[in-house]
């Protein structure tokens, strides 16, 4: 249930579900009071924003959901979700994670603890088809569902920060632990990298309960910033399209851009719906950029971009174009066309290619499986499930705060990214990224990089 402010009518909390278990029981009391004193902070405060309402800042959190929690049917069979865009044109990218997720899973057989416990998986998808990507209100009930649904340990998700930053809080009140494969946006987890009151206003119990196996954009703008740096540019033009991840990461860009001594030329957010784009590329034509920086993903029109920055005659001699890891993937090439041939991608690790050890024999196996190439996180989201299949190995039962404490406890995690550990922050102890360019209608990898 999301209490939202648009209604007039007051909020009733749902009928609990009678129980002889006591931890189900302390648990949904808690929930119902944090939504009891949520709803009450909303009446003294009308202005809050809610999941729903759109526009809210970085720092604006949901409110509270009273969502009765189920008694398990099985003591012994848990279950994991994720959650993705599996409608619009993300599709390509989180089905290649659902994949790996199947993988890891297939890898044990759906168990862990010698066979005692069985492990589930559901597919939840944070889009809509009216949306044509993640979509808040779905996102929201996800949420609830989740927090609902007593057999539920663990959750794998989103792909885009925006999402996270609406679920984070409800599955935290739950002690619900969400593994990121995407979510790159710093002030999810970094105080002092986003907004002031990020990112304790998350974790409204107090505790953490999100960790991602992907560095965040704090490093990858810098990266970024190197990376064009080194190709020569010397003045840039920078693009954002005003969500969580984009304007995040375009803000660490033009930072270090700065810092760097890239001359900035000018910042603009644009309108991801529009029809084109060439007014606003005449204009910046006339300033005479070397590259172009697009803080945002291929859903936020990024291929109509490419193409209005090719047909007002920017030519890829004159001016690069550059983006993050939100626009690598194949529908960035489907969209583009011809005009996506020589774009420029930072990535937040190596490509499934370039990945060594347990990665190339990860990367071998996907492609023997799925007779197709995986894209860029499916080996993150891999991880993601081996990590969660660890922790139910350490706790062997229905705990949700305990599976929660072995997964942030999680150090030296020998997989397919390498050796790496979780920091105090839940972050990633990984640093090293990759530059990639279209090229021959393909992503082909060009080279590690190092914020140094």
């Amino acid at each position: 249930m999301n209490f939202s402010q648009k209604s007039g009518k007051s909020a009733t909390l749902p009928k609990t579900k009678t129980t002889q278990n006591p931890g189900a029981a302390r648990l949904r009391t808690l929930l119902l009071a944090a939504a009891t004193a949520s709803l009450c902070a909303s009446c003294q405060n009308p202005q809050t924003p809610t999941a729903t309402t759109p526009g809210s800042s970085p720092g604006a959190t949901p409110a509270a959901s009273g969502v009765a929690v189920s008694t398990p049917g099985d003591p012994n069979t848990v279950k994991i979700v994720s959650m993705l865009p599996m409608t619009g044109s993300a599709l390509g990218q989180s089905q290649t994670m659902v994949n790996g997720i199947k993988q890891a899973l297939a890898e044990t057989d759906s168990k862990a603890c010698d066979g005692k416990i069985k492990i589930e998986y559901e597919v939840l998808d944070d889009a809509t088809a009216a949306a044509g990507k993640w979509d808040p209100s779905q996102v929201t009930s996800n949420s609830n569902k989740v927090v609902a649904d007593g057999s539920i340990v663990a959750a794998i998700g989103h792909y885009n920060s925006g999402a996270a930053k609406l679920s984070i809080p409800v599955l935290n009140q739950a002690n619900v632990v969400m593994i990121s494969p995407a979510n790159t946006y710093p002030g999810l987890t970094k105080p002092g990298k986003g907004e002031p009151k990020e990112p304790n206003v998350y974790y409204p119990a107090g505790t953490r309960n999100f960790t991602r196996v992907v560095p965040a954009d704090d490093i990858q703008g810098t990266v970024a910033t190197n990376w064009a740096k080194s190709l020569g540019v010397k003045k840039v033009y920078i693009l954002d399209d005003q969500e969580l991840y984009g304007k995040g990461i375009a803000d660490v860009f033009e930072a270090t851009a700065k810092t760097a001594g890239i001359e900035v030329l000018g910042r603009e957010g644009i309108d991801i719906k529009a029809s084109d784009y060439k007014a606003l590329m005449n204009k910046i034509k006339a300033l005479n950029p070397e590259m172009i920086y697009f803080g945002g993903t291929t859903q936020s029109n990024a291929g109509q971009i490419i193409k209005d920055i090719r047909n007002v005659g920017m030519t890829p001699e004159a001016v690069k174009i550059m983006g993050p890891d939100g626009i690598k993937d194949q529908a960035l090439i489907d969209a583009g066309g011809k005009d996506a041939e020589g774009v420029y991608a930072t990535f937040g690790g190596l490509p499934p290619k370039e990945l060594t050890g347990e990665g190339a024999k990860w990367y071998e196996s996907y492609k023997a499986k799925y007779n197709a190439e995986p894209e860029a996180y499916a080996a993150y989201a891999f991880e993601s499930a081996k990590v969660i299949i660890g922790a139910i190995n350490k706790v062997c039962k229905n705990d949700r705060a305990a599976i929660r404490d072995a997964v942030l406890a999680t150090k030296d995690f020998n997989g397919v990214l390498g050796t790496w550990s979780f920091d105090a922050n839940g972050d990633t102890s990984l640093t090293t990224m990759s530059g990639n360019v279209v090229k021959g209608g393909k992503w082909e990898f060009v080279s590690a990089l190092k914020t140094e």
